[in-house]
């Protein structure tokens, strides 16, 4: 009987799995699988541009074909380019990359996005997509598909050239079925538009389907500030994360200086501060023997000791300017407003940001809609997943009346949030959603009723102004007949515009 029921038993990659689940990458319903297309390719150029501190310009091209739902997408960059030695691992391996062992803020986290692409190109066509990189004077180009079983990928028609130094940059292009184009605020174009709101320094270029270009240009010259890669804070370690540095941390005869060296705000008094809490722990031992029991003790005494915060240099907000130049820029607003909040630390010390920017009038809902929520998440547009996202609900459950906002659905208000963060803290794989952590949803609450509140300033004073308008329109309309009753009261019709002219005064001084 066990015979028969492990008989079967089989390892998989990690390739393999996502190629049965690529809903969990984004991949479900053709509209949003060739937004997320886009996404992950754009995610990785911004960010590749950004550690290379050049002003990212990027062109995407959306093709229909002949054939139905089937779309060739193409993103060039002039980013620094791939090495030939990471090129296949960084398009074409799960769980690749520079981001996911780092501790700093990147657009892309989990080292899955461009190889998923591939995997999806590879799944609906059994087309590889095509790769071109220039990097530092060598130009490669080649076609990339998946080894699926062995997660690895595959270089055909590989190519080697001499370029120009000063020539750099990576191009993609694959052809994707199951996937459709779609003017909506789901579709490619509406997730670019969004792109550019919260990257100014970017230069974006769409050529739609349709034969259409659109231009996003970059608004401001100065570069965001590079964010800097800081060390784990010992309240969000774990035993099996200790256990781990531990093991890696070869160089140290001590774990005392192990501590000390490899996680931030750990000083000289914070290990004296150990030794009493944790006396049964030898914290002069090699850290390569330190045991489980050990390490438990460990981060029980962590959170008895009372720390200072992390530190936010991993953590860069777009900056209050920027967000409200894009927004004057693309909504046209009547009135705007953006918060400008210090850094915060959720779940054991992981230091984030919550932006918050609200537009109200202008170009808002010139399809009368209103109440439109762009939420993002390190500068990259969330737009799936709204109705379990933490900044959805929590934008729903503010009182939008206190703040003058009789109707959120209907009145011509569009708030955009940001989150910055190390983790930004996903529901899923697809990074879409982000999850309800108390601390995060408490801060985005906070920074909306801010900014609510100077909106609601900016209303309160249109419509006494409006009333008072109003007033001064019906008093007027009798000054003419009561300048005459006057007059002929008095027994002096002549003075009927002396008087008219100083009731008219008086009124005009009263409703200024």
């Amino acid at each position: 009987m066990a015979e028969n029921i492990f008989g079967g038993f089989k390892e998989y990659s990690v390739a393999e799995f996502f190629k049965k689940n690529r809903q969990m990458l984004g991949f479900s319903g053709k509209i949003r699988s060739l937004t997320t297309i886009v996404h992950e390719y754009m995610t990785n150029s911004l960010d590749a541009c950004g550690e290379a501190g050049i002003h990212p310009e990027i062109e995407v091209w959306v093709e229909e074909l002949e054939k139905n739902d089937r779309y060739k997408v193409k993103v060039r960059d002039n980013g620094p380019g791939i090495p030939e030695k990471i090129l296949g691992k960084a398009l074409g391996m799960m769980l690749a990359g520079t981001k996911f062992h780092r501790y700093v803020q990147q657009r892309g986290q989990q080292g899955i996005g461009a190889a998923g692409c591939t995997m999806y190109s590879l799944i609906t066509t059994g087309q590889p997509v095509s790769v071109v990189s220039k990097h530092q004077g060598k130009k490669i180009s080649c076609k990339l598909g998946i080894d699926f079983k062995g997660n690895k990928p595959v270089l055909t028609e590989v190519v080697r050239e001499e370029c120009p130094l000063e020539e750099h940059g990576l191009e993609v292009e694959g052809v994707f079925a199951d996937t459709k184009y779609e003017k909506s605020a789901y579709g490619v174009g509406e997730y670019l538009k969004r792109t550019a709101i919260v990257n100014p320094h970017a230069r974006i270029v769409f050529n739609s389907p349709e034969g259409d270009k659109f231009v996003y240009p970059k608004s401001i010259e100065d570069l965001p500030e590079k964010a800097e890669e800081v060390k784990p804070h010992p309240l969000g370690i774990g035993a099996n994360d200790l256990l781990d540095i531990a093991k890696a941390s070869k160089e140290y005869t001590k774990l005392s200086a192990m501590l000390q060296n490899e996680f931030t705000r750990i000083s000289l008094n914070k290990v004296k501060e150990l030794r009493e809490l944790v006396p049964e722990v030898n914290l002069d031992m090699k850290p390569s023997k330190l045991s489980w029991d050990d390490a438990e003790k460990l981060v029980v005494g962590f959170k008895k000791i009372k720390w200072i915060a992390p530190a936010t240099d991993s953590v860069i907000p777009i900056g209050k300017e920027q967000i409200e130049k894009s927004l004057r820029n693309i909504l046209n607003p009547e009135v705007i407003y953006v918060t400008n909040r210090p850094p915060k630390i959720y779940r054991g010390g992981i230091p984030f940001v919550v932006e918050v920017g609200i537009a109200y009038g202008g170009d808002i809902n010139k399809e009368g809609k209103g109440g439109v929520v762009m939420r993002f998440a390190n500068r990259a547009p969330l737009l799936f997943d709204a109705g379990g996202c933490a900044i959805t609900q929590t934008v729903k459950n503010v009182e939008w009346k206190r703040y003058e906002i009789r109707k959120f659905d209907e009145d011509p208000i569009a708030i955009l949030v940001n989150l910055a963060s190390v983790h930004v803290p996903y529901t899923s794989a697809g990074k879409q959603s982000i999850s309800g952590e108390d601390d995060v949803e408490e801060e985005i609450r906070n920074a909306l009723m801010e900014a609510g509140r100077h909106v609601q300033k900016h209303l309160s004073g249109r419509r006494r102004e409006k009333e008072k308008s109003t007033k001064k329109k019906a008093i007027m309309r009798y000054v003419g007949q009561i300048s005459g009753d006057m007059a002929e009261l008095a027994g002096n019709k002549a003075e009927k515009e002396e008087i008219k002219v100083g009731l008219q005064k008086m009124i005009e001084e009263r409703f200024e």
